[in-house]
Parts: structure tokens; sequence; C-alpha cells
């Protein structure tokens, strides 16, 4: 037999998913695959529910259903300030994964570059592999996860950078990157004609006083970049996988070749129902950074009285936690027999992070209180049940 693809030979499978399966067979806890044990908005599920018997149920528009485009677009310049013109500037994606990599595809020829910050969403990496680009990778300095500007540009300035990827709330840290921190990031791309390809899935999951900074509302910024985002976490609905890019249209006419061959398009029924979600008022909006602020609470709050040491989130719903003090050199390891000695399943921070960095592992906490409760009263224990 000839020998297989060397693109997909440089990484391995999700170590995120594989630790839902790990979490699984020792019956522990979940909070490393990152979805909420609790509905989504009953508006939402009412209307699927009127979908189901009255349709659509075969192939929308490839780019997306014209009503979800249009009430997409005018949430996004209700909340960015950014007017998008809904049939030239969005196609409508098989989750905020597929968004990531239809425009990484749109961006990137073989041999190109790709900054990433690490820590990183493990799928960045992949994405550029799979495009035959390289990607080059920028430390953000734990524990404030802070990045030195001047590293930066020498990443950005390299012969063959296309493109800079920026998840903002960021996956896996939970850091929320400032105006200064977003301005630098613009003028070095401004500078070096770099497009900015940006994960903002968690815009809307903020804690106090920490706001979502949009980079391409910031000067020059429009044109260079590219909006990939999901509904999956804003309406806890992780599992209809539907998705976005918002890009000039130059850009949304190559986003939609790619998307029409990789999936051809996003589940009819699906856009017509989440349509009823793109139209709530800001009301649910707070409700929603309410209701994580208390979740966040909960849980780092459990963590403090246990006296894990962890980095505080910003944004998102994870938090990274400092195992240090138990000895392990294998974080994966750690959470292997995490799960299996304690009941609490998470993610070895090396699998975020390019840098020789093993003394973090991830918890999420969109968790209905008992699940959360659940998990620090078997974490409280810890000390006991790691000990080497």
């Amino acid at each position: 037999m000839k020998q297989l693809s060397d693109r997909s030979a440089g990484f391995t499978d999700s170590i995120i998913r594989r630790m839902t399966r790990v979490s699984n067979q020792y019956g522990a806890v979940n909070l490393s695959q990152g979805f909420p044990d609790f509905d989504p908005p009953k508006e939402i599920t009412d209307r699927l529910a009127q979908v189901a018997g009255e349709g659509p149920h075969q192939y929308a528009l490839t780019w997306g259903a014209q009503n979800f485009r249009e009430a997409l677009a005018r949430k996004q310049e209700h909340f960015s300030g950014m007017k998008v013109d809904p049939d030239r500037e969005i196609v409508v994606t098989c989750g905020g994964t597929e968004a990531m990599m239809a425009a990484m595809m749109s961006v990137c020829n073989p041999g190109d570059k790709v900054v990433i910050f690490s820590p990183f969403y493990e799928n960045y990496g992949a994405d550029t592999i799979l495009c035959g680009a390289e990607p080059i990778y920028v430390p953000l300095n734990p524990p404030d996860f802070t990045f030195d500007g001047n590293v930066l540009e020498q990443a950005m300035k390299q012969d063959g950078v296309k493109a800079l990827v920026l998840c903002n709330p960021s996956n896996p840290s939970g850091k929320v990157f400032t105006q200064e921190e977003m301005q630098v990031i613009a003028e070095l791309a401004i500078k070096y004609d770099l497009y900015v390809i940006t994960d903002e899935v968690y815009e809307h999951i903020l804690y106090k006083p920490h706001r979502h900074v949009y980079m391409a509302m910031l000067p020059g910024m429009r044109e260079r970049t590219i909006i990939c985002s999901s509904l999956s976490k804003t309406y806890a609905i992780t599992g209809w996988r539907i998705g976005y890019v918002i890009a000039n249209p130059e850009v949304t006419d190559r986003v939609k070749k790619v998307h029409d061959f990789l999936t051809i398009g996003a589940a009819a029924p699906l856009m017509e129902a989440v349509v009823v979600g793109l139209n709530f008022k800001d009301d649910y909006y707070q409700r929603l950074q309410e209701h994580y602020t208390h979740m966040k609470e909960l849980f780092v709050s459990g963590l403090r009285d246990i006296g894990l040491k962890f980095v505080e989130p910003q944004g998102a719903y994870y938090v990274m936690v400092d195992i240090g003090e138990f000895g392990y050199q294998d974080d994966y390891l750690f959470c292997e027999e995490l799960a299996k000695k304690v009941g609490v399943g998470a993610v070895p921070g090396s699998s975020f992070f390019k840098e020789e960095i093993n003394n973090y592992i991830r918890f999420h906490f969109a968790k209905q209180d008992e699940t959360l409760l659940k998990a620090l009263d078997r974490l409280a224990d810890i000390r006991v049940k790691m000990k080497r």
C-alpha cells in the first residue's frame, strides 16, 4: 500500500474529545470537552419543534438561508457597529470548526505561514497544516497570558506569513485581549499586510470589567479581518453545528466556494429554528452573562476553597489550574488518573501549548450547579487520591 498523507501524520486525534471518552470510561464528571449540560433557550427549541413539522427539510442556499443571514447581519451590527451585507459578506458553515477551516483554505497556499498564539485551541495548528502551511507560534506567557510585542513582530515579519489567528475571548486560557493589545496586533497586521482570522465564539461570555473588542472595527482592519464564529456557545447548541464567516466580499466569495465543496451547506431546519435566537433582545445577553458569571464564581470559589492554584478567567468558560504541586511530569497521565481516581475529567494543558509547559490542566464550567458541586466535592480529596 502506498504511503498515506504526510499532512495528516503530524498531529494526533483531538485530545479534548479523547478526554471525554476517558471521562465516560471511568464515570467521571466531564469538565473536559466544552459543552453545557443545560438546555438551549426554550424559544429556540419550541421553534425547532414547529420546523420539524413544517420544514424546510431540503438543501438551503449553499451559503446560508436568507432570513438567517439577514438576522445575523442585524445582530453583528447591533453589537459591533459593523454594517454587514448579508448577501455578499456572510457564509453560514457547519460549525465554527468548518468556518475556521474554510477561512484558512481561502487564504493560505502551500508553503505560507500562519501566526498562532500559544496556548491555542488545538484545531488551529491542524487547520494550518492541512492547508499545507506552516504554523508559527507566539507565546502568551502564563499566568497572565500577555504577549511580547517584539516577539509577535518577529513572527509576523517572517517571509511567507499570510495570516494571524486570534481567539478572543480565548480558549483555553480565558484571556480577553485588551484594547491596547488588539491595537498592537492590528498595527502589525497592517504593517506586514496580513489577514487576521478571528475566532469569536465566546464574544458574549465575559466577566466584568472585561469587554470584547472587535478586531474588524479597529482602524484599517475591516477589509483584512475574517470573522469566524458559531452559535454553539451563545445559545447552548453545540450539537447543532451552525457557524459562520463574515469577511469582505472578495474573501467571502472564496469562502463560499471552499464551503460548497467541503459540506455543501448547513442544516436547513436548524438555521430556520435559530433565527429566533438571533433576534433576541439585549436582555437575553445580559442574562447569559449573569448565568456564566454565576457558574464561574461557583466553580472558582470552590477551587479556591480547596487550595488549588488557577488563572482567573476573564471570558469564555474555561479555567486553567496549576498542578505543579502534584509532581507529575506528564499532564496527560495526571488527567487520566484524575478521571480514574478522583472522578473528574480535565484536559492536559500541554495539548494547548507549543512550549514545553505541562503544569496546567483545563476545566470547563458551563454546567448546572449540581454538576459543578459534584465535581468540587470529588476534587476536595485530590491531594489524597493523587498523591505520588
